[in-house]
C-alpha cells in the first residue's frame, strides 16, 4: 500500500499522523499511582525519624553515664571534704587557744572580746551543714538521672545548688586538702554543666 492509495501525496506532516485516532493515547494516572511517591517520602520519613530517635536515645545514654561517673568523682570528693573537716577545726582551735591566751595574758580579760573570737571562729571552722546538704544535692541526683524524660533543668537546678555549697566549703577551708577537695569538686561540677547543656 502506498501513500496515494489512503488519499495522502507528497509528505506527510507528523502533526497528521498525530491525529489518526489510536496513533496517540493519554491515559489518566491511576489513583495508586498518585499515591506512590508520597508512600516512597512516608517511608524515608519514618527510617529517618526512627534512626533520629534512636540516635538521641544512644546519646542519652551516653550522657548519662557519664553524669553518673561524674556523679560518683563528686561524692568520693565530698567524703574526702568530710574526712578532712576535722583537721582544719583543729587547726582553728589551736589559732583560737593562741589568741585568747595571747589576750588573757596582755592584762585584764575582755569577756565580750573572747566571747566574739569564739563565735567568729565557730562560724568559720563549721562545714557540717554544707556537707549535709551536699550529700542530699548529691542524693537527689541519683534519683534525678534514674528518670525518664527532661531533667535538664532539674539537672541545671541542683548543679548550682551543689556548686554553692562548694564554694561555701571553700571559703571555709583552713587546710590544705580540703581546699584541693573543694577545687576538685568545682571541676568535676564543671564538667556537668557542660553534659547538662546538651539535655532537655
Amino acid at each position: 500500500m502506498e501513500l496515494g492509495d489512503l488519499g495522502v501525496g507528497g509528505d506527510v506532516p507528523l502533526d497528521w499522523v498525530l491525529e489518526r485516532p489510536g496513533v496517540v493515547r493519554l491515559e489518566e494516572p491511576e489513583p495508586a499511582d498518585a499515591v506512590a511517591p508520597w508512600g516512597m517520602l512516608e517511608e524515608a520519613l519514618g527510617h529517618a525519624l526512627d534512626e533520629l530517635v534512636e540516635r538521641r536515645v544512644a546519646e542519652g545514654e551516653r550522657l548519662a553515664h557519664e553524669l553518673r561517673n561524674l556523679h560518683g568523682e563528686l561524692a568520693v570528693i565530698v567524703a574526702t571534704m568530710a574526712a578532712r573537716a576535722p583537721a582544719g577545726v583543729r587547726r582553728r582551735e589551736e589559732r583560737l587557744r593562741e589568741r585568747l591566751s595571747s589576750l588573757l595574758g596582755a592584762g585584764g580579760v575582755d569577756e565580750a572580746r573572747i566571747l566574739t573570737e569564739a563565735a567568729v571562729w565557730a562560724d568559720k571552722a563549721d562545714i557540717a551543714e554544707e556537707l549535709t546538704r551536699l550529700r542530699a544535692h548529691l542524693a537527689e541526683l541519683a534519683l534525678v538521672l534514674d528518670k525518664d524524660g527532661p531533667i535538664g533543668r532539674s539537672l541545671d537546678f541542683l548543679l548550682q545548688e551543689l556548686g554553692r555549697e562548694v564554694n561555701t566549703v571553700a571559703s571555709k577551708a583552713d587546710d590544705l586538702e580540703l581546699s584541693q577537695a573543694a577545687l576538685a569538686g568545682k571541676g568535676v561540677l564543671e564538667k556537668m554543666r557542660e553534659q547538662v547543656q546538651n539535655l532537655e
